[in-house]
């Protein structure tokens, strides 16, 4: 097994990480820019090194500072996260030409992959279902609208290389379809460098559903469940939970099999999310996958009792996975915990966490790097922690959230605490009758409300 390990990533996603090495027995060197220097990860670590000032451009994502880190710790190989560099084709292959083990998949799956309109063709070839649309690129509007003619509207406009919910139009008619075509390609040219778009049928009221896979350097895929990943706003989840309300076993096993398809495909290799979305008929569509690992794992974790950091360091190592039989227990509920105010649209509250204090008991887990008087910077995500609970049923699961929220006390800083409270009594969250534009269109947060 690996000796050390260089964790090239910050927070929480760093210091979970760390645990998982340390139970291993392998060491561990964080990376740190001068705004993260009182973080838990850099605490935690046996070595930290300071690669840069608080810009993500001049520490995180700075390529040399972080090989330079891994050179003079003598580390063996690079676990990148999730985020910054975790699907960076070329960081993958400058850690191979430096004779690091990137602990994810070749920079030729990341390419792949990572590349919108080749992720969908290379889907449509193995046998996955995907929306109807465009097969690749759509260069001109002349070619944009023989697509219209056979996908009607409404449809989405996507950018190629396009993510986190930057890059799309959706368009209702043929009246502002140009115009929507013009500028989604201005606005993929100027964010992402690259003005490709391709198109699809907008499916409508759909759910996010994603499917966990694991794939070694001997050829297996195994998928490991779904996790149900429809509440979000602009586009960014604010809670997810394993399995999903709506997944029958029958879906299950049709969802898992695409899934591991895809991942047989490419030979893949790692811990990667093959994400679909769901209409009402339960028809599924692959809509991306990504390379890495997820955010909301933990509620995998929490189901399956299987590490997935341990198997991305292990199949990273060579080690085969375990092909038996996927065993679920139970139910798991994600939710983040943002350095947010929801009373003011969300608008990031960076400061001094005066209190901070995380909830206990049974099947209660926090993932965290944050602590009282830490002072949260305003350079990155706002996430700062992630709550997680189980229980034998979905019901118990939402008690046992509810009641951790209550626990869970930060001061100094607002934060989507209470907003995940109100969330827990709602009545289409407690059934499972939600969709992709629920918390936007029919969730009412009222910030007046005592908890």
């Amino acid at each position: 097994m690996f000796n050390k390990i260089l964790v090239a990533n910050r927070g929480e996603i760093a210091l979970r990480i760390i645990r998982t090495c340390k139970e291993m027995g392998i060491k561990t060197v964080a990376v740190y820019s001068t705004a993260d220097q009182d973080s838990l990860h850099v605490k935690f670590a046996d070595e930290a090194v300071c690669i840069g000032p608080p810009s993500s451009k001049e520490s995180y994502l700075k390529i040399p500072s972080i090989l330079a880190a891994a050179e003079i710790t003598n580390a063996e190989a690079i676990h990148p996260g999730y985020g910054f560099l975790s699907e960076n084709a070329e960081f993958s292959r400058i850690c191979a030409e430096h004779e690091l083990k990137f602990i994810g998949p070749s920079p030729e799956m990341i390419a792949k992959m990572g590349d919108k309109a080749t992720a969908k063709a290379t889907m449509i070839e193995s046998g996955v279902p995907v929306v109807p649309g465009s097969d690749g690129i759509v260069s001109t509007y002349e070619e944009a609208q023989k697509v219209a003619e056979q996908t009607g509207f409404p449809l989405i406009i996507k950018a190629s290389a396009g993510g986190g919910g930057r890059g799309m139009r959706v368009v209702e008619s043929e009246v502002k379809f140009k115009q929507s075509y013009d500028t989604c390609r201005n606005e993929a040219s100027t964010v992402f460098g690259n003005p490709d778009v391709y198109i699809e049928k907008f499916v409508e009221n759909p759910r996010h559903i994603e499917i966990q896979i694991l794939g070694d350097q001997h050829g297996n895929v195994i998928h490991l469940g779904e996790r149900e990943c429809s509440l979000q706003r602009r586009h960014q989840k604010m809670l997810e939970e394993a399995p999903s309300p709506i997944a029958t076993p029958e879906l299950r096993e049709r969802m898992g099999a695409a899934a591991v398809k895809a991942g047989k495909a490419i030979n893949y290799e790692g811990a990667g999310t093959i994400e679909f979305l769901v209409d009402k008929d339960l028809n599924f569509y692959f809509m991306e996958m990504n390379t890495r690992i997820q955010v909301e794992h933990p509620v995998t974790e929490e189901i399956t009792y299987i590490d997935l950091v341990k198997e991305q360091i292990r199949v990273a190592y060579g080690d085969k996975i375990d092909t038996s039989p996927l065993k679920i227990r139970g139910h798991a509920i994600e939710c983040r915990i943002n350095a947010e105010d929801p009373a003011h649209n969300f608008r990031p509250t960076a400061g001094t966490a005066t209190a901070f204090n995380i909830p206990g008991g049974h099947s209660t887990r926090v993932d965290t790097h944050a602590y009282a008087g830490y002072k949260i910077p305003p350079h990155y995500d706002s996430m700062i922690a992630k709550l997680i609970v189980s229980a034998p049923t979905r019901d118990e699961a939402i008690k046992r959230m509810r009641r951790a929220l209550q626990e869970f006390i930060v001061e100094g800083i607002k934060t989507t605490i209470p907003y995940h409270l109100q969330l827990m009594d709602d009545k289409g969250f407690q059934t499972g009758e939600f969709n992709t534009k629920y918390l936007e269109n029919s969730f009412k947060f009222n910030p007046d409300k005592e908890h």
